[in-house]
């Protein structure tokens, strides 16, 4: 009963609060807040959604995280990949700016929460090993690329041109620089400096909140909003409205790949956190449980009118960094939110959209990292090949960027099938002192050997157990002095029911033609299922041999 309730309510296991780890948490999470409500309301702007949402997004569903998932350190809110893919899912569904778009927003929040709670309870975590390591690095590199791209408009003060395409946007957006607004451009080039000098020669300051103090004191001495440029203007004080989202069925279904990609990845964000802080401080984490927590934090967020959160790599470094012990770092940050929403809003009506834009800049170029596509391409081919056409189709298909990492997915998981049906092969004969000389293309097609050597890299099963019999055969039409066909099965680690019954047919052709098959090294589970399906009988107890020596000397 106790197991169930701490699994249900995770929080309850939290360590009893002490007036020390209370006051570290305090100061941890009024850390971390000075760098949540700027980026929250840039996360916001990314998303397509009125400021406010990005501060709904930052107080109660944060709380919720930290309650239901099992890293105490990880901060919960709105992160810039997902607000990306929330605003390239729902543009083609609603026009940006209505009801409607802010409908599908919610909604979206709502079934992405829906898939990651179902994968939580039903333990499901292990789905997250179809987003690769290559195709998750194609992902976020195009993903950085687009977002610096569409922030440019915002940055520089050009009036947007949306097409459909990136690579057009940024066509037009480059014929359109002389249009641009020269104090949007003075300001988000001016906030951009900020953010690179103070990162450069005082990281330990908080550079994105001094840069918002003095942009919108700027702002407001300018009168930024009255010249042409745009700010954040009229947030509304008070609580989110708790409310049911509206669910529109044929939306929904529409909405469901999205959903589902935004589970994925989302997670796979949250999850690279929760190792990291758990490597730094030798503590464990449960991959479901967060699954849980992550998919609760968006399904609330879905109820207060905001859109779907995540958890976040550097809140989340900061949080720890700064001290937090438990949970309650974030607990007491949705507090400092709740004040916000109530009593400071107006601070940031003359805050400038510009820099929005330069902090969002920012911080996506620290996710851009090429030389991942290149270490993807060293480790093999394939996922060389998977990095590069999620990145490919990551960009052409922007700013429906959700597809190119469903190609990705796609298209490292038709490798990984290729793979399997056509394992390596290697096929070899024996020189003068029964070593091994591996046949090659230079080799000669047809020889007088009496004995070759098969090694066959992979489990035999009914994906590629044809490829296996062809190989057999093309050895023995080759080989016309044939007498003895060496199976190296070292990497032959499973094995069933269509290998059984091809091995056995093998075994008999061969034999009317005068040549032994014999395995070496066999392992267990391969001579477990032999015993049991008669494989062992047909082929003969002594043709299995310890290790190739032990044949090549009965041979002898």
């Amino acid at each position: 009963m106790g197991s169930l309730l701490f699994r249900l309510l995770p929080f309850l296991k939290w360590p009893a609060p002490t007036r020390a780890t209370l006051t570290a948490d305090l100061v941890a999470g009024l850390t971390v807040v000075l760098l949540v409500v700027p980026q929250s309301l840039a996360y916001a702007q990314l998303a397509g959604v009125p400021a406010v949402y990005g501060l709904y997004a930052a107080f109660i569903p944060s709380v919720v995280g930290a309650l239901f998932g099992s890293s105490v350190w990880l901060s919960t809110g709105p992160v810039a990949l997902t607000s990306l893919l929330t605003a390239a899912s729902v543009v083609q569904l609603a026009h940006p700016g209505t009801e409607q778009f802010f409908a599908s927003v919610t909604l979206l929040a709502l079934l992405s929460g829906i898939f990651q709670v179902l994968m939580g309870v039903f333990k499901a975590g292990v789905l997250l090993n179809l987003l690769s390591r290559p195709v998750l690095s194609g992902f976020i590199n195009a993903a950085a690329v687009v977002i610096t791209l569409s922030q440019l408009p915002t940055l520089l003060g050009i009036h947007p041109v949306q097409t459909g395409s990136i690579v057009k946007d940024t066509f037009f957006l480059i014929l359109n620089v002389p249009t641009l607004h020269p104090a949007s451009t003075l300001l988000g080039l001016l906030s951009l400096g900020i953010l690179l000098v103070l990162k450069r020669f005082v990281p330990k300051v908080p550079g994105v909140l001094v840069m918002v103090v003095i942009m919108t004191v700027v702002s407001a001495q300018l009168q930024f909003g009255q010249i042409g440029g745009q700010i954040v203007g009229d947030i509304p004080k008070g609580l989110p409205d708790l409310i049911w989202p509206v669910v529109d069925w044929h939306i929904a279904l529409t909405l469901v790949p999205a959903a589902f990609v935004i589970a994925l990845v989302s997670f796979m964000e949250a999850m690279s956190s929760c190792k990291v802080m758990a490597i730094k401080t030798r503590t464990g984490w449960d991959e479901n449980q967060e699954l849980i927590g992550q998919g609760l934090a968006k399904i609330v967020a879905s109820f207060c009118h905001s859109m779907p959160v995540s958890g976040s790599f550097s809140r989340s470094a900061l949080n720890l960094a700064s001290g937090a012990r438990t949970g309650y770092s974030s607990v007491f940050g949705g507090v400092c939110i709740l004040l916000v929403l109530l009593f400071f809003t107006p601070l940031l009506y003359h805050l400038p959209k510009p820099a929005l834009a330069a902090m969002i800049v920012m911080a996506v170029v620290n996710l851009i990292d090429f030389s991942s596509l290149k270490r993807a391409w060293a480790a093999s081919r394939d996922d060389g090949l998977a990095a590069l056409v999620t990145f490919g189709a990551t960009l052409l298909l922007a700013p429906n960027i959700q597809l190119g990492i469903l190609i990705g997915i796609s298209f490292s998981l038709a490798a990984f099938i290729y793979r399997r049906m056509f394992p390596k092969i290697s096929i070899f004969r024996l020189g003068e002192s029964d070593d091994l000389i591996e046949k090659t293309a230079a080799s000669p097609a047809h020889d007088d050997s009496k004995v070759m050597v098969l090694r066959f890299d992979a489990a035999l099963i009914f994906a590629n157990a044809s490829f296996f019999e062809d190989a057999v055969r093309q050895i023995e039409r080759e080989h016309p002095m044939l007498q003895r066909l060496i199976v190296l099965a070292t990497g032959i680690n499973l094995l069933d029911a269509s290998a059984v019954d091809m091995l056995k047919e093998l075994v008999v052709h061969l034999k009317e033609n005068g040549i032994e098959l014999v395995f070496v090294d066999a392992k267990q589970h391969f001579m477990d299922v032999a015993r049991r399906t008669g494989l062992a009988q047909s082929i003969g107890d002594s043709r299995f041999y310890p290790s190739l020596q032990a044949s090549l000397c009965v041979e002898k």
